[in-house]
């Protein structure tokens, strides 16, 4: 439930903070006075648009803020509206977007605003109160249209363009045959690289390794030196250690001379096999240009084409296999649908009567409800729902927005929503009671004290009938100081709930006749609603 709301600087609310009662809160005050800028602080938490023209003059921004209450746990939520930029959500202090703070409001609160009994008009909407109401289940209906659209797009893509597909199996036909001729392997680039370095140096490696060996191993150099060395020590015990140690370098160093010499004597200058080796490696850069950025990404996309291509040269008997599971999927989708045809028609008499009883409690006592239940694009499914009213006795039945006044689709629409009595634990009526009075606005009031005998409603009212009801009742008031306008929202208590009633009821709060009439319409809804407030 709403437990708390906290609006700044929007449109002429400079700053209001209003604790909600459960059962039925009623906000009154004049016209103009700003009544429906809370249901729009609301919509705002909802995920309404954040419009930069909402915020007060003069103010950087519009603050909307609400404490509630879902099963026990509480959750503070903030919509900030700049008036530049863009706006932004919280939920508990942490900042969030507006499709979760709409997602977590509304789990708590369901929003009728003024012109939200013309959702009532749609086809959509009343197929959606009759499924509802009936406990239609319509999942397996979705699933089944979707598993007949997935396969008619899987089959047309299959045959609905045969010289497209021509043309893809070709070009497929082409980078395969590309790829395969050259048959790259995954690491052969660095193998490749090795090689050219060692070709592209042959004669300066060859120097290289002679220059190396005369220093090693020609007269004078360093193996004859080491011997003269070694041979100088020779016998000498206090130099036994480094004797030996010399005596180990020079076998080691004869085995370096020997394993140089057969790697200089392995390399051999190859011009031929140099120009193959870089015009393969080319080959191999231009193959990675067109279809992966390393050899291996090359090799994928071969067994991707190629599993392509060999279903474009059995489109044939995928397209055969493809239409047989469409047959099978529409036939399922047939058998679903009617089903839920069925099932709609089956509900509909009940929701026409249980409609019906209700609109007879709210001053429509002759008033003959129909719920008609046709196929639409679906055979079978029973998809196109009209709601069919007469309010009047003798008068034909005929859809809402052809017969409906704003009174009556408010009063069909809360006849609804009291038949449907499921939903959040909060419920925000602007004005349902728009078009109405005398003793079909008592009839309102009691229903709306109805609805919130299981769940907080919310209801902006002009109608003391309907105010006099409520378990709590909230005035907004306009002020004026002669350069700015403002708007305050008070609590009321038991008297000023009376002088509040009596300018509804009178436009005189301080007439003693409309007092006395205010205190008798309390008195009278305590009755009606048989509790005490």
């Amino acid at each position: 439930m709403l437990v708390e709301l906290a609006v700044r600087n929007l449109g002429v609310i400079p700053d209001a903070r209003i604790p909600f009662a459960e059962g039925l809160v009623a906000l009154t005050g004049e016209t103009g006075a700003g009544k429906t800028m809370i249901v729009e602080a609301l919509d705002l938490l909802a995920g309404g648009r954040a419009d930069p023209a909402r915020v007060r003059p003069g103010a950087d921004e519009a603050v909307v803020e609400a404490l509630l209450d879902l099963d026990g746990e509480e959750f503070a939520v903030r919509r900030v509206v700049p008036a530049s930029g863009r706006s932004r959500a919280y939920v508990n202090g942490e900042l969030s977007t507006a499709a979760t703070l709409a997602d977590l409001l509304g789990r708590a609160v369901e929003v009728h605003g003024q012109h939200g009994q013309q959702a009532l008009l749609s086809a959509r909407h009343q197929r959606a109160a009759l499924d509802r109401f009936g406990g239609v289940d319509t999942a397996a209906l979705r699933t089944a249209r979707e598993r007949v659209a997935e396969l008619a797009d899987r089959l047309d893509h299959l045959t609905g363009d045969g010289p497209s597909l021509a043309r893809e199996a070709d070009y497929l036909r082409y980078q395969v045959e590309e790829i395969e001729q050259l048959a790259p392997e995954a690491d052969e680039e660095e193998r490749l690289e090795a090689e050219e370095d060692l070709l592209a140096g042959a004669v300066g490696h060859r120097d290289a390794a002679a220059s190396a060996l005369a220093l090693l191993a020609d007269d004078g150099a360093a193996a004859e030196l080491l011997a003269r060395a070694s041979g100088a020590l020779r016998d000498r015990e206090p130099f036994r250690a480094v004797s030996e140690r010399l005596a180990a370098l020079d076998v080691e160093l004869a085995d370096l001379v020997a394993e140089l010499r057969g790697l200089a004597d392995a390399i051999e200058p190859d011009d031929e096999r140099l120009a193959a080796v870089r015009a393969r490696r080319h080959a191999l850069v231009q193959l990675r240009r067109k279809y992966g950025e390393h050899l291996s990404e090359v090799l994928v996309f071969l067994d991707t084409a190629r599993a392509r291509l060999e279903e474009l040269s059995s489109v044939d008997a995928s397209a055969e296999a493809v239409r047989a599971q469409l047959d099978a999927a529409r036939t399922e989708l047939a058998s679903v649908a009617a089903e839920v045809g069925a099932a709609r028609r089956a509900a509909a008499p009940g929701l026409a009567a249980a409609v019906r009883s209700h609109l007879a409690s709210l001053a429509l006592p002759d008033a003959q409800v129909e719920v008609a239940v046709e196929d639409g694009e679906l055979p079978g499914a029973g998809d196109r729902v009209e709601f069919l009213l007469a309010a009047n006795p003798g008068a034909p039945l005929a859809g809402l927005a052809k017969v409906a006044s704003g009174g009556e689709l408010s009063r069909v629409m809360l006849a609804l929503r009291l038949v449907l009595s499921g939903g959040p634990s909060t419920m925000v009526f602007d004005e349902v009671d728009a078009g109405i009075g005398g003793t079909t606005a008592n009839a309102v009031g009691a229903a709306l004290a109805g609805l919130a005998a299981d769940r907080q409603v919310v209801v902006v009212t002009h109608l003391a009938q309907v105010a006099a009801f409520a378990d709590q009742q909230v005035q907004v008031a306009k002020h004026h100081d002669g350069t700015t306008t403002s708007t305050t929202v008070t609590t009321l208590d038991d008297d000023a709930r009376v002088v509040e009633i009596s300018r509804m009821l009178s436009g005189s709060p301080d007439s003693a006749v409309a007092h006395e009439h205010a205190v008798e319409l309390l008195a009278a809804s305590r009755g009606r609603q048989g509790r005490v407030r």
